[in-house]
């Protein structure tokens, strides 16, 4: 049975002019010889200097002064190793300083794809049949690096979606590394990793039950001072890349949505945060908060991770856990299944697996529930976003991957009670790539990372070709019959 799927024109493209400010490190040597030179400018020079720089990047940044003051104090002790007293050090220098320490960099200078949707806690002046939304997308920039961006918009009783004009200043949160840790978890993470113990033994000894952040990394930072061997390098190299992964960020309060952009933060996220899927979680009680799965990537080893939100403000970040929690794909159910927590994922790059637990970032004993059954889906298949509640099932939006890597969006049903039983699955594509969506960053390509329910109708946002995006809309009650009839049916 053919589902009708209603395209709609609307276009969310990536903008180069939208660029963030970072830190750029010069490295020691190069830093220690640029201060000298600062240092033998004159006082009106370092003025003069400075007023130009604000006069060409002032109006591109809010706060840009402080900006360059934070990336100037990174450099402290480099400073003052080389006998300047920073504390001591003009005001007027120190920016300057921070001046050449700072880069523009375009986080959406190559793609603004793979979006996810939820709906807003605030639903306050609305028309009737309105609903508020946010929008998270992947933007994509130099180097192929990967980030979390958000769009704010609202769906209107023809699902029609108004988004707003977004904010050209980027704001960056301000980073707050958990302070302690729990001994017993973090050595079962080290082992799930596979971090030989006879490397990390020696330090993990010496830590008490409960230790410190800065304990660790001061004692992995002695170690290393030491000869030893290339694998214990990389092993304490693996061990700061665990505990560089917890962290809070924090965004400033009169800040929009728009111009706030999650980058990578942590080394185990050095090359990028890829495809977060988010998802409005109800708790048992009733109360509601909003969780995200995300793939961190170094370069060579993924790290599935998870962020929560009360306001989307404030983040928390972590690590996932178990045996299971490897590779990509993973999607967070709405609620919790007989008191558990349920995920699903694709562990093993091919196949769909569910999860049950009572901790939300332990996951251990995956259970294979789909296979690649159809053409189109022959290579893999893989869920796109969190299932989504239906009173005839668990509806799990799915991309499966077919000849010459096209990828298309799919559709199953799930059972309410037990997700391992697969009440339907369309034997064609919901959405392919159409002739003048196949050209992008990476072509033949339609995806998607998280859609919900409006008026009757599927909400899906998706990405064209991993480069823009789009949504499209699709009638409830004929997906869920076709879905559920005798042609496409299980048995």
């Amino acid at each position: 049975m053919a589902v009708t799927v209603n395209r709609k024109s609307l276009s969310i493209q990536p903008d180069s002019s939208r660029v963030v400010a970072r830190f750029f490190n010069n490295g020691d040597v190069r830093t220690t010889n640029l201060v000298k030179r600062i240092m033998a400018l004159s006082e009106i020079q370092v003025k003069e200097l400075l007023e130009t720089t604000f006069n060409t990047f002032a109006s591109r940044h809010r706060n840009v002064s402080d900006i360059f003051l934070k990336h100037a104090n990174n450099y402290q002790n480099l400073i003052n190793s080389i006998g300047i007293d920073y504390k001591k050090l003009a005001l007027e220098c120190k920016l300057l300083i921070g001046s050449y320490s700072t880069m523009e960099y375009s986080l959406e200078s190559a793609a603004l794809f793979n979006p996810s949707i939820v709906e807003d806690f605030d639903q306050t002046f609305l028309e009737e049949g309105e609903t508020r939304v946010i929008l998270s997308l992947r933007a994509t920039g130099e180097g192929h690096l990967s980030s979390i961006v958000f769009r704010k918009g609202i769906l209107d009783i023809a699902n029609n979606l108004r988004l707003a004009v977004p904010h050209q200043h980027i704001d960056l949160p301000e980073i707050i590394k958990k302070k302690s840790y729990d001994k017993k978890r973090f050595i079962k993470k080290m082992e799930e990793m596979k971090i030989p113990k006879s490397h990390t033994t020696s330090i993990m000894d010496g830590m008490p039950d409960r230790f410190e952040y800065y304990d660790l990394k001061n004692a992995v930072r002695m170690m290393q001072s030491f000869d030893i061997g290339e694998q214990r390098k990389q092993a304490l190299k693996e061990m700061t890349w665990l505990v560089d992964s917890y962290y809070d960020i924090e965004f400033h309060k009169d800040s929009d949505i728009s111009s706030r952009a999650i980058l990578p933060i942590s080394s185990s996220e050095s090359r990028g945060i890829e495809d977060a899927r988010f998802v409005r979680f109800t708790e048992d009680d009733g109360t509601q908060k909003i969780y995200a799965t995300y793939t961190a990537y170094d370069g060579l080893t993924v790290l599935p991770k998870l962020l929560s939100t009360n306001d989307f403000l404030n983040f928390r970040v972590m690590p996932m856990h178990g045996n299971g929690a490897q590779n990509k794909n993973f999607a967070l159910f709405p609620r919790k299944i007989k008191g558990k927590y349920a995920m699903l994922a694709r562990i093993d790059g091919v196949n769909n697996y569910l999860f049950y637990s009572d901790r939300i970032t332990l996951w251990n004993n995956p259970i294979k529930i789909q296979e690649p059954k159809y053409p189109w889906e022959f290579t893999q298949i893989g869920n796109c976003g969190s299932p989504i509640f239906t009173e005839q099932g668990w509806l799990v939006i799915t991309h499966g991957v077919g000849p010459m890597r096209r990828y298309c969006i799919g559709a199953s049903l799930l059972d309410l009670e037990d997700p391992t039983i697969e009440l339907g699955r369309l034997k064609e594509p919901l959405l392919s790539p159409l002739e003048e969506e196949r050209d992008g960053y990476v072509p033949n390509v339609v995806y998607s990372c998280g859609s919900l329910i409006h008026k009757d109708h599927l909400i899906l946002p998706y990405a064209v070709s991993d480069y823009a995006s789009s949504y499209v809309t699709v009638n409830l009650n004929e997906l869920l019959t076709a879905l559920t009839s005798d042609a496409n049916s299980m048995e």
